[in-house]
């Protein structure tokens, strides 16, 4: 934990400024390393024993070979390593007495992670390793990265499987089981490390759209829909971050065009020019110290002689933020995602409201592992993913809609909003905040 309180200490610094973002408020690659590195061994030593212990499983074993990683594997590489390297297996190993055991059965220490324990000169032979270790330990389950309904949690291949299966005595291979609890758990649950610099990721997303959705860069009549995208692409990459997907930005406006999902999703146009009082939809992420934002926010485009968006637009937009609310009110500790997604869209209901409600884990991963709550083209529950457990300390993008009726355009509009937060012990809360308010191109005049 060399170096995690300094940029921690840092993080802080940062969240005290506002507006567009610099050069100081992104680590230099070094310290974003060192940051990593911290946290995996934080999470290793002080998450990963518990996470075990709750998926009732005393050794974990997880293999991949280079440029084949497992998912979770990849999370679990540190910041030097760029992928596995041939062969690398890890194996965690928490007997009911006594501390977590953490060894690579590769001809490489994993950093300072996972020490390597393969002796070729005792064993020549990779598996004869492996097994070596199994029969040492006398495991009661051993976990393994195989499962129907997570592919976040399905990452160990067949070749690998086989071949582990053909090593391993026969008298171990009822003791292997699937994985899937502890991969997920390890996955979608956040750390005290992560949760303290989580907000700040997010305020870097929510500033460079106040930079993307500003006169500085929109002018209307001249300004395409795709122009936006690519400068939030090339902005993202000035900074020396990443996006986790290509960034969308969709117009509603007073024209007989009608809105429904699978244009929004699938089919919008490429590019359109922005004009005067113009609604305008953006869906953007970005990914920072191995952790994803995911955002969806609206911006309504002034006529010269506005001073404020319309009331009835800023009436639609308060129904999205009080669905918002629906849904995280109805977030409780073990209850599944669909029962989540079905008693928020029945309050909703009760409220006069038509809502849509699609909400995803965040995390290491933009689409995360964890409970699946709603998908945009099934309003009905999700079999399998929607049925998994929520759990604290774990991560969500709240994405959602609500529909409403805007006379004075003679058509129906919808209100997407995506904001990340945490569920914890004390309650839900959004990491940066949300949007609260249709923010206008200008601000002001």
């Amino acid at each position: 934990m060399r170096h995690l309180l300094l940029i921690v200490s840092l993080s802080f610094c940062f969240l005290m400024s506002y507006g567009q973002v610099t050069d100081g408020d992104i680590l230099e690659m070094r310290e974003r390393a060192e940051w990593i590195d911290d946290m995996l061994e934080y999470r290793l030593d002080s998450l990963l024993p518990e996470l075990m212990d709750r998926a009732n499983l005393d050794m974990w074993i997880l293999i991949s070979r280079e440029y084949n990683e497992d998912p979770v594997m990849k999370t679990m590489l540190p910041s030097e390593w760029l992928s596995a390297r041939r062969r690398t297996i890890m194996v965690f190993y928490k007997p009911q007495e006594g501390d977590l055991e953490k060894i690579a059965i590769a001809r490489y220490s994993v950093g300072r992670l996972l020490k390597g324990e393969w002796n070729i000169d005792v064993f020549p032979d990779q598996w004869e390793a492996l097994v070596n270790y199994i029969k040492e330990k006398n495991p009661e389950k051993i976990g393994m990265n195989f499962s129907e309904d997570f592919g976040l949690a399905d990452g160990l291949v067949s070749t690998e499987h086989k071949s582990f299966l053909k090593n391993l005595p026969i008298e171990y291979h009822d003791r292997v089981v699937s994985g899937e609890d502890l991969a997920i758990g390890w996955l979608e649950t956040r750390s005290k490390v992560e949760l303290e610099m989580y907000p700040h990721i997010c305020k870097i997303g929510h500033d460079i759209l106040q930079e993307a959705f500003s006169e500085d860069v929109i002018k209307p009549g001249v300004t395409a829909t795709v122009d936006v995208v690519w400068w939030l692409r090339q902005r993202v990459r000035e900074l020396g971050l990443t996006t986790w997907f290509h960034p969308t930005v969709g117009i509603q406006r007073a024209n007989a065009e009608k809105f429904d999902h699978l244009r929004s999703f699938s089919k919008r146009p490429k590019e359109q020019i922005i004009q005067y009082g113009d609604l305008l939809h953006v869906d953007f992420g970005v990914t920072y110290l191995r952790l994803n934002t995911d955002q969806q926010q609206h911006f309504y485009v002034l006529h010269p002689e506005e001073n404020e968006a319309p009331d009835y637009l800023k009436k639609a937009f308060k129904v999205s933020n009080r669905v918002q609310d629906i849904l995280v009110e109805s977030f409780r500790t073990g209850k599944s995602g669909n029962q989540i997604l079905k008693d928020a869209l029945i309050q909703a209901e009760s409220e006069g409201i038509i809502a849509s409600i699609y909400t995803h884990p965040i995390g290491f991963h933009g689409h995360a592992a964890g409970p699946t709550i709603g998908m945009w083209d099934n309003q009905k529950g999700t079999p399998g993913r929607g049925d998994y457990a929520l759990y604290h300390n774990t991560a969500y993008s709240i994405e959602l809609n609500s529909s409403s009726e805007i006379k004075e355009w003679g058509k129906i509009i919808r209100i997407m909003l995506e904001e990340d937060g945490v569920h914890t012990p004390d309650g839900f809360y959004f990491l940066d905040g949300r949007q609260e308010e249709l923010t206008t191109i200008p601000r002001s005049r």
